[in-house]
């Protein structure tokens, strides 16, 4: 019997959602190898094959401003009282990017079809997580859909502008680094071979610190400078790779947490996101549960990600949010303190937006420290390298003058 590529998806014993493929005969056979594993199958389907060129479009993202416009447009749509179905089909065909309208209208579709629109919205993961789904949802059933809508939006606003400080707070040491690089090897491919062809032509012992400095450009600017060269991008490549891997995403995650400047930064990013969209997903009337899985799939970090599942299972077991937080050592003792807080009082809610408030702030002092330290070492670097590069090029002439003289 030929086998298929099935796609599948289902339950834990744990209450986790897990999703994979498997090469079978039948749906049958898959669903019993996954029942070995004690995992209830929820969607079996066979994997669609992709076109050559499918990876290949252009522009045909949707970022996360696309987002935040149509879900602004929407809720005034929505509250000024157009039905569901035209509203879809007026911003499908003024949003700017094509794909992105193309999506819209195969909701619009759906929805005409009886489908609700948060079912509709499941069917294109890529363009609507599972956290906007499950909060339209609530808004469905709840009846305020277009109040949810501008909750949406102002929380996909606010994680723009903390992905924005975090991308700020990484690019900027990388340039500076890379422009120091690139000129320190510059001066050593194609500067120091001219003083070292001259100091060869005077003869006579060189100092320590030329010898050193000749030798490392010579081994640059030959074979030693392409080995160098191959060996960065094969570990970059390799750290991709590795990176892959259940096992090195995990083993690379726990790594990035405990850099001694970056990883304090990276835990505060990673203690905003969670209190902000637990905070929004409750407020709008998504179960707990479901709130906590939906925060640890969208935590960006699997340390993180276990810990907030682990949470998960022990409040379906009965315990408080705040118990398993305080044991999973991964949130400051503030944060726990706070939500116990919120939990005793009935306000959990705006407890965690007043935490994620609180660690926004904390965000932006981290990248302006950040950014002032390392300005003073990069420079440091720079013009150390530099200047030690231009002082031993000079000793030999300096030795030179005081012969003469």
């Amino acid at each position: 019997m030929p086998t298929t590529v099935f796609e599948w998806s289902g339950k834990t014993p744990r209450g986790t959602i897990e999703s994979g493929e498997l090469a079978a005969g039948s749906k049958e056979e898959v669903i019993s190898q996954l029942r070995k594993k004690n995992i209830t199958p929820t969607i079996i389907r066979p994997k669609e094959k992709k076109p050559l060129l499918a990876g290949l479009s252009l522009g045909g993202g949707v970022k996360d401003k696309d987002i935040v416009i149509f879900t602004r447009q929407f809720a005034t749509m929505i509250d000024a009282g157009l039905p569901l179905v035209q509203a879809l089909e007026i911003l499908s065909t003024q949003v700017e990017n094509k794909n992105f309208g193309k999506t819209l209208s195969l909701i619009k579709g759906d929805v005409e079809s009886g489908s609700t629109y948060a079912d509709a919205l499941r069917k294109h993961p890529k363009s609507f997580t599972d956290l906007y789904a499950n909060m339209v949802a609530a808004g469905e059933s709840g009846g305020i859909l277009d109040t949810i809508l501008n909750r949406l939006a102002a929380y996909i606003e606010k994680s723009m502008k903390l992905k924005k400080k975090v991308k700020g707070a990484m690019v900027y040491p990388v340039v500076v680094s890379t422009i120091a690089v690139l000129c320190i090897a510059i001066i050593m491919i194609f500067v120091v071979p001219t003083f070292s062809k001259m100091f060869t032509s005077m003869g006579g012992t060189l100092p320590l610190p030329t010898l050193l400095v000749i030798k490392t450009s010579n081994f640059l600017a030959g074979v030693g400078g392409l080995m160098v060269f191959i060996g960065i991008v094969a570990f970059f490549i390799g750290l991709a790779q590795f990176r892959k891997t259940k096992g090195g995403r995990l083993f690379s995650d726990k790594v990035m947490l405990r850099l001694p400047i970056f990883g304090i930064l990276l835990r505060k990013v990673a203690v905003a996101k969670f209190t902000r969209t637990l905070s929004t997903l409750i407020s709008s009337g998504v179960p707990i549960l479901d709130g906590l899985e939906i925060t640890a799939k969208t935590a960006g970090n699997m340390v993180i990600e276990n810990s907030v599942m682990d949470v998960r299972s022990a409040v379906s077991e009965g315990k408080t949010l705040a118990e398993p937080l305080m044991k999973s050592k991964v949130f400051p003792p503030m944060v726990t303190h706070m939500i116990a807080v919120g939990e005793s009082t009935g306000a959990l809610d705006s407890m965690l937006s007043k935490i994620a408030d609180f660690y926004d702030d904390e965000v932006d002092n981290a990248v302006n420290n950040l950014t002032s330290m390392m300005e003073p070492m990069l420079m440091v670097f720079l013009g150390g390298s530099v200047g030690f590069i231009v002082v031993a090029m000079y000793l030999p002439i300096f030795k030179l003058i005081t012969l003469i003289k």
